[in-house]
């Protein structure tokens, strides 16, 4: 049993006629775009290397805005039904060869014909689906990679509640330096300032804060007794200088 005729395809149509091109060139690029999604087509031409396949996505572009214009189709909810091409004209030339003769030079030419139309039901909602699921793995590569830049690996839940964050296990040198740093009491204002911006609740603020008060009460006794033996052990020389001198 023969097919449908070139007519009776169902389906929004673009023709180019008279492409300068041989038909089985194109032919081979349109056997790749053939049954699919017309986004999916899209990129299968952009980067195909043959040069027809400028000419064939002019010819696609072209049946979808038909599609679009005259039909009232989604774009997205459209595939490529039928893609052919048919031989054109012949133009004939002429070249001369040895011993006055000429040999016949045939430049032939193409008409190619694109049919998009709505994707069935059952194949549309897989596509959907696929797009969805696309969609929401795009979204969670794009959220990790901004907490990986910004340092804050919590959920929601967590920044909801500002809980502070957790620091793993394989911690690089550069945060174990930091940890130190902030153990020995140095660039603690910084360290503050930076848990205040990003919203860090700290639950040993206060005691560090208890610490450093008291090492520097104890450092201001520590040289106020210096100065004061110093001072004494002044006065004692001084006095012996006197009794000598005397």
């Amino acid at each position: 049993m023969t097919g449908l005729k070139t007519n009776e395809r169902e389906g929004t149509r673009a023709v180019l006629r008279h492409a300068r091109v041989a038909p089985n060139k194109v032919r081979e690029v349109l056997d790749l775009i053939r049954n699919k999604p017309v986004q999916e087509a899209e990129d299968i031409l952009r980067f195909c290397e043959r040069d027809v396949a400028f000419i064939v996505g002019k010819v696609l572009h072209s049946a979808m805005a038909n599609a679009e214009a005259n039909d009232g189709q989604s774009v997205d909810e459209l595939y490529v039904a039928s893609a052919f091409a048919d031989e054109g004209t012949t133009i004939k030339r002429w070249r001369p060869r040895a011993r006055g003769r000429a040999t016949r030079i045939r430049k032939r030419t193409a008409h190619i014909t694109v049919i998009v139309a709505r994707l069935p039901e059952e194949r549309l909602a897989r596509l959907m689906q696929r797009r969805r699921a696309e969609q929401v793995a795009q979204r969670a590569r794009r959220v990790a990679g901004a907490r990986k830049s910004t340092g804050d690996t919590r959920s929601r839940a967590q920044r909801r509640r500002n809980e502070p964050i957790e620091t793993p296990d394989d911690e690089s040198a550069d945060t174990q330096a930091a940890d130190t740093q902030l153990a020995d009491g140095s660039n603690a204002a910084l360290v503050a300032a930076a848990a205040d911006e990003a919203g860090i609740v700290d639950t040993t603020a206060d005691a560090v804060a208890a610490e450093q008060a008291d090492r520097a009460e104890t450092e201001t006794a520590e040289a106020e007794t210096e100065t004061a033996e110093a001072e004494t052990a002044a006065k004692t020389e001084n006095a012996d200088t006197e009794e000598d001198g005397q």
